[in-house]
């Protein structure tokens, strides 16, 4: 681990819960709280200046009591240097908006709201950007149906876009464990 970082952990002790590498990596992980002024620091700080915002992420662990971890990775162009950090939320507990610091946030954030249903604080424009507005559900939780609620159809007697629930019919519920690799004397 590079002194840097160890560095780094040690001027914001209270905002990192666990830093570690992976295949020469920095990986932060922070709590969420501190994502405000953990990333202002990275910002700003003279020896960090990951000042590029690069993607943001999320991962959907039902599992965990915390069950979404947002993934940040940032790219300081000075120190030709990558990090990732790590918030770990729950649905209930939306994080700050990172729209003030890095302006490409906001289209990020609205992608984790559309796809995993997670809130943003003070990101002023978090609406729907992937799916219709009238979409029930996001789509990326492990909880959400493969086949989805509803079924959007073209219907010619009424000349328009209907949307009904979705109703499968048995012969798609009834498997065959047969296996198919079995010789037959």
């Amino acid at each position: 681990m590079s002194s840097k970082h160890l560095h780094f952990t040690r001027c914001i002790p209270k905002f990192v819960q666990d830093l570690s590498i992976r295949q020469n990596e920095i990986i932060y992980t922070i709590n969420n709280q501190s994502v405000i002024p953990f990333f202002t620091f990275m910002k700003n700080h003279e020896d960090a200046q990951y000042n590029l915002l690069v993607d943001i992420t999320a991962v959907d662990s039902p599992q965990k009591e915390e069950r979404f971890t947002i993934v940040y990775q940032l790219l300081s162009i000075r120190h030709n240097a990558r990090i990732t950090v790590k918030v770990n939320t729950s649905t209930l507990n939306p994080i700050d908006s990172l729209t003030s610091l890095f302006h490409n946030a906001t289209w990020y954030e609205r992608e984790i709201y559309d796809m995993f249903g997670i809130g943003f604080h003070n990101n002023n424009d978090l609406r729907r950007i992937l799916t219709d507005y009238g979409f029930q559900g996001h789509p990326l939780r492990k909880d959400f149906p493969l086949s989805g609620y509803v079924e959007v159809r073209y219907d010619d007697s009424e000349k328009r876009v209907i949307t009904e629930p979705l109703q499968l019919a048995q012969e798609f519920r009834s498997f065959e464990l047969q296996n198919p690799w079995t010789t037959i004397k």
